[in-house]
């Protein structure tokens, strides 16, 4: 077994903020990942597009490779690789503010993480996120959702249900659902210009997008479950 690989896009201009991507996996594998995955291959075009709309601002993205495919119980492993990410982003780049995305697999990673020192923001997309996942780490922090509405693999109700919970445990989450299922495929362009926005807003290179400041202002039960 390798030790996990973070594949690195570095700002282009002076160093602000850096985005962290963590690609889905399965519930049980000791295997790497395979470099043709559906899941890898996705978030690294997403990575890729947050870069090229945010290096010249100061963002750096990395995208987090795993030692191994599966989440495995106890073990955590994704979880466990975010946080090896984080301690090497904060050795790299003490200060800058860090925000956090995931898909599936990389999506209970991130939020995991969430309450780790420098990360002002996570993004989850499709996130999969069990009954009785923690929460209240996320307390005062930045969450933003992103889950198909046809998605087979990772139902959605589970994470409008931890969504529901985080928001009560005093998370700043506004969760959002479109069309299509769990490869992000559908509509693929509106997944990215979702993520490239909520990123640079969280590192504090852009504005709030509208449709989350119009959740945000929302009553909480509300602002879990919105269409776009």
């Amino acid at each position: 077994m390798t030790g996990p690989v973070l594949e690195t896009h570095a700002a282009t201009g002076t160093p602000r903020a850096v985005a962290l991507f963590c690609h889905g996996g399965t519930v049980a594998s000791v295997e790497p990942p395979k470099e043709r995955a559906l899941s890898l291959v996705r978030m690294r075009a997403i990575e890729q597009f947050v870069s090229a709309a945010g290096a010249d601002a100061g963002l750096t993205t990395h995208l987090l490779r795993y030692r191994v495919a599966g989440w495995n119980g106890a073990a955590a492993d994704a979880y466990a690789d975010v946080r090896w990410a984080l301690d090497r982003i904060r050795a790299e780049s003490p200060g800058l503010p860090v925000v956090l995305v995931g898909h599936s697999m990389g999506g209970r990673a991130v939020l995991r993480a969430g309450g780790h020192d420098g990360v002002g923001a996570v993004c989850a997309l499709a996130p999969w996120t069990p009954p009785g996942e923690p929460v209240e780490h996320l307390r005062g922090r930045s969450v933003t959702i992103l889950h198909g509405r046809g998605d087979r693999w990772v139902p959605a109700r589970l994470s409008e249900e931890f969504a529901a919970r985080a928001a009560a445990a005093g998370a700043e989450v506004a969760r959002f659902t479109v069309v299509g299922g769990h490869s992000m495929l559908r509509h693929a362009h509106r997944w990215h210009t979702f993520v490239r926005d909520v990123v640079l807003a969280g590192a504090g290179l852009g504005p709030v997008p509208a449709d989350v400041a119009r959740a945000l202002a929302r009553p909480a039960p509300e602002r879990v479950a919105v269409p776009l």
